[in-house]
C-alpha cells in the first residue's frame, strides 16, 4: 500500500481495532500516533449512538460515524461541544423503534440461541442481534436467517463480526461518510478518496472496501470473503488491532 498522501484513516471498530473484543493498547497507541501526526482518524463502526457519544468525546479522533451510517458525531473542543447529525428525524427514529422492537422480538422466538446485543439499549436507528458476541457462536444458517428475517419486513440488513444489524432505510457507512466529509471537512469524498485509507473485517465494511482504493483487511477478514461482494486491496499478517497497528507502522511515523 502507498503510503504517501494519507490524510484520512477511516476504520471499523469490532474485531478491527479491538482484538478478542479489547481495545488494547497497541490498537490506542496507533489511533494516538496517526492523530499526533495531524492524520484525521474516523472510527465507522455499527457501534451505538451511546458508545459514539464516547468515543467522539474521549478518543484522539476527528469525528466518528455511527449504527452503519444512521449519523455522525463529532466533537468541537474548543466550545466543548458534541454535534451530531442523523439521517433520519427524532421523531421518525422513535416510531421506528417501535417497530425494530417488534422485529427483535420475533428474530429471538425465530432464531434460538440469538439474543439483543448488549448496547441495543444505547441505540438509536437500528436494531443489533448478537450472534457470537455476548451467546455462544451461531451456525451460519441462523444467521442468514436473521437476514432473512430482517429484510422481510423491508430493512436493510448487514452482517458484522458479531452481530447482524438491521435498520428501515437504504443507507450504509459509505452513504453517511460522504455527508460527514461534505459537512465536517468541506470536502467531497471523491475529491479526497486517494487521501484516504479505510480498515476493516467484515461484511458490513463491504461497501467501503468497494470504494477506496487504499481499503485494507485485517487478517481475520479472511473468514469472510465468501459473504463478501468487494474485498480489501490490501490484507494484513495480523488480526484485530494488532493488524491496525501494523497498518499504521505501515505509514510512518508521519504518513503525511
Amino acid at each position: 500500500m502507498p503510503r504517501d498522501g494519507v490524510d484520512y484513516v477511516l476504520t471499523d471498530i469490532d474485531d478491527t481495532l479491538t482484538t478478542d473484543g479489547e481495545l488494547r493498547p497497541v490498537a490506542y497507541a496507533a489511533l494516538a500516533r496517526l492523530a499526533a501526526s495531524g492524520v484525521r482518524v474516523i472510527p465507522i463502526t455499527g457501534r451505538p449512538a451511546g458508545w459514539c457519544d464516547h468515543i467522539a468525546r474521549m478518543w484522539p479522533v476527528a469525528a466518528v460515524v455511527g449504527e452503519n451510517g444512521a449519523f455522525w458525531m463529532r466533537y468541537d473542543r474548543a466550545a466543548r461541544k458534541l454535534v451530531k447529525h442523523f439521517r433520519v428525524s427524532d421523531a421518525k427514529r422513535a416510531e421506528q423503534r417501535t417497530r425494530l422492537a417488534a422485529v427483535g422480538r420475533e428474530i429471538l422466538a425465530a432464531v434460538p440461541g440469538s439474543a439483543l446485543a448488549s448496547d441495543q439499549l444505547y441505540r438509536e436507528a437500528d436494531l443489533a442481534i448478537d450472534f457470537c458476541e455476548d451467546v455462544r457462536p451461531l451456525p451460519r444458517a441462523d444467521v442468514e436467517r436473521i437476514v432473512a428475517l430482517m429484510e422481510a419486513h423491508g430493512m436493510t440488513a448487514k452482517v458484522s463480526s458479531i452481530h447482524v444489524n438491521g435498520w428501515f432505510g437504504r443507507y450504509d457507512k459509505l452513504t453517511m461518510t460522504r455527508e460527514l466529509f461534505a459537512d465536517v471537512f468541506g470536502t467531497d469524498l471523491d475529491a479526497a478518496r486517494a487521501r484516504c485509507v479505510f480498515v476493516g473485517d467484515s461484511p458490513n465494511d463491504a461497501p467501503m472496501f468497494a470504494y477506496f482504493p487504499r481499503s485494507v483487511g485485517v487478517a481475520n477478514v479472511r473468514a469472510f470473503v465468501d459473504r463478501m461482494p468487494a474485498l480489501p486491496a490490501y490484507v494484513t499478517t495480523q488480526a484485530g488491532g494488532e493488524g491496525f497497528a501494523e497498518v499504521v507502522d505501515h505509514l510512518g511515523s508521519d504518513p503525511i
